[in-house]
């Protein structure tokens, strides 16, 4: 376990965004990237009948879509132990091997600190 106050202040507002993400849009998840420039991109789960992303994903799809080419840190907020191989994948593809992803309870409180690759 990661105390949230020992957290490089980029990483802590990462993780910041994304617990406000899950709450402000009631979802399973919340998740925030930040990009090679400093730029963050947060979001949430999307749950449609066509299209289902985690939160992860679809920050990254926003990091991509937005012209982002590569990840420093990613951040995740969610009740599940650990960040699924989808979500490394999706980090990794655009940020590394090496681009390490925060897992936060939904308290907040960072768990683990595990690299994309």
């Amino acid at each position: 376990m990661t105390e949230s106050t020992a957290l490089d202040p980029e990483d802590r507002k990462i993780v910041t965004l994304a617990r406000s993400a899950r709450a402000r849009n009631g979802v399973p998840e919340g998740a925030a990237v930040r990009d090679e420039t400093g730029r963050t991109y947060v979001a949430g789960t999307v749950s449609l009948e066509s299209l289902q992303l985690s939160a992860l994903q679809t920050a990254v799809a926003m990091a991509v879509a937005s012209g982002a080419k590569s990840l420093e840190a990613a951040a995740v907020v969610t009740e599940a132990e650990s960040a699924s191989d989808a979500d490394l994948a999706a980090v990794r593809d655009l940020g590394g091997a090496g681009t390490p992803v925060l897992v936060a309870g939904t308290d907040g409180t960072v768990r683990a600190t595990v690299s994309a690759g």
